[in-house]
């Protein structure tokens, strides 16, 4: 399965993200915890170069616990501060005061030069779904754009006053035009940064299948008492089978297990799973 997905609507945010950088002074980039080289998105890099940059790795709470630890030391050893969040619950204080410790040379050259002091701006940056709403509503203390959980759906600008000396502006998730390493992309899917719409369910969660069974031998069964032996197809059958995903004919409703499946790992009811480690990097 080939998976190519650049909606209209992301080049346009692209392009109001450039024009608006000039205003930031700090970058808080999101990542899946699960996956942050997939969710790395590589136009990033360079169009955060010579900002003040903080790297989340969000959704930690659903990432195996122990790696998520490796990849925080591998970071923080490549210069980049980075930290592990869940933005549904953790506390944002300490996220806070990073964000204002990476600012803080904003107030001390106003100072400096003898002009009145102004908020430090902050953007928030990520792929689709990688939960940059949820984290905004935490700051801010209340809803203020519309979140579902598939990816694609806040799709504004706005800045948001945080504090009195603090600003946010808000992005949608921003995509690459051309997914060349196919292996991020379906790590992608898996993790809901991809339209589900365009994609071949089945195909996609028979190849979630194979992923889980090499990374964590036993997982599978322990969520659907199947045996892990065998082929994907027969193994994706089986869990269709005893969750009740039956058509007439006793045909096996691919669909609704191919959902149920990615809903169930999605949520880490499979476990607290993580695709990728920094050994890969």
């Amino acid at each position: 399965m080939n998976i190519q997905w650049y909606p209209g609507h992301m080049k346009k945010a692209w392009d109001m993200v450039q024009s608006h950088l000039r205003l930031v002074d700090v970058a808080l980039e999101l990542r899946d915890a699960r996956a942050p080289l997939a969710s790395e998105n590589p136009k990033f890099a360079q169009l955060l170069q010579g900002k003040k940059r903080l790297l989340l790795l969000n959704k930690a709470d659903l990432a195996d616990p122990s790696v998520n630890r490796e990849w925080v030391e591998h970071f923080r050893a490549t210069g980049l501060e980075t930290l592990t969040f869940n933005a549904k619950s953790d506390d944002t204080d300490e996220l806070i005061a990073r964000i204002m410790k990476e600012g803080a040379f904003v107030h001390e050259k106003n100072r400096r030069q003898g002009r009145k002091p102004r908020p430090i701006r902050l953007m928030v940056i990520g792929v689709p779904n990688v939960g940059k709403s949820s984290l905004i509503n935490r700051l801010v203390g209340r809803t203020t754009s519309r979140i579902e959980d598939r990816p694609g759906v806040t799709r504004g600008k706005q800045w948001v006053r945080l504090r009195k000396d603090l600003e946010l502006f808000d992005t949608p998730g921003i995509l690459w035009p051309k997914f060349v390493d196919q292996k991020k992309a379906t790590h992608l899917a898996f993790l809901g940064s991809i339209n589900d719409l365009i994609l071949d369910m089945s195909q996609l969660a028979m190849e979630l299948i194979e992923t889980l069974r090499v990374l964590y031998p036993g997982a599978l069964n322990r969520r659907y008492d199947v045996a892990e032996t065998g082929y994907a197809q027969e193994i994706f059958e089986e869990i269709g089978r005893r969750r009740g995903a039956i058509l007439s004919g006793d045909r096996i409703d691919y669909e609704r297990t191919a959902v149920l499946l990615l809903d169930e790992f999605r949520s880490a009811r499979i476990g607290r799973i993580s695709l990728e480690r920094p050994t890969e990097s």
